[in-house]
């Protein structure tokens, strides 16, 4: 992933660190997974949730990516673990791609490793953030 800078709400942040203690406690396959969402956390500036840019990928937003390498235009709703269902387009905070997601903007270019070398996706627009609608869920 690159190393630009993130956003994330005080509420995620509390939520996401109390998801991290659980699923270790239980679930010790996720561990590089939730290393990986530890990594995202620890660098990220804490905001308050009626202070998050609009443009800002928090948990439940929906949002809308381009593939760089193939055009191909995708969206996703960011959210955990008990809610994911990829056949719905609900991306788990602990997949991959989820971890990738979360805190970055319109614009930014989300980089992470698959097994066929490094994907690169575009953000092109948040299309809901459930702070830009006056809800800190």
């Amino acid at each position: 992933m690159s190393e630009k800078h993130i956003y994330i709400t005080d509420n995620d942040m509390k939520r996401l660190r109390e998801l991290i203690l659980v699923v270790r406690q239980f679930k010790k396959e996720e561990e590089k997974y939730l290393q990986e969402l530890e990594a995202e956390l620890d660098r990220a500036e804490i905001v308050k949730a009626n202070e998050v840019p609009p443009d800002v990928i928090t948990m439940n937003s929906e949002v809308h990516l381009r593939d760089l390498e193939t055009e191909e235009e995708i969206s996703y709703k960011l959210v955990f673990p008990e809610q994911a269902d990829a056949g719905e387009g609900r991306i788990s905070v602990l997949a991959p791609i989820g971890t990738a997601l979360l805190g970055y903007r319109v614009g930014n270019i989300i980089e992470w490793k698959v097994p066929a070398g490094v994907a690169k996706l575009r953000v092109e627009k948040i299309i809901y953030q459930p702070e830009a609608h006056g809800r800190d869920i």
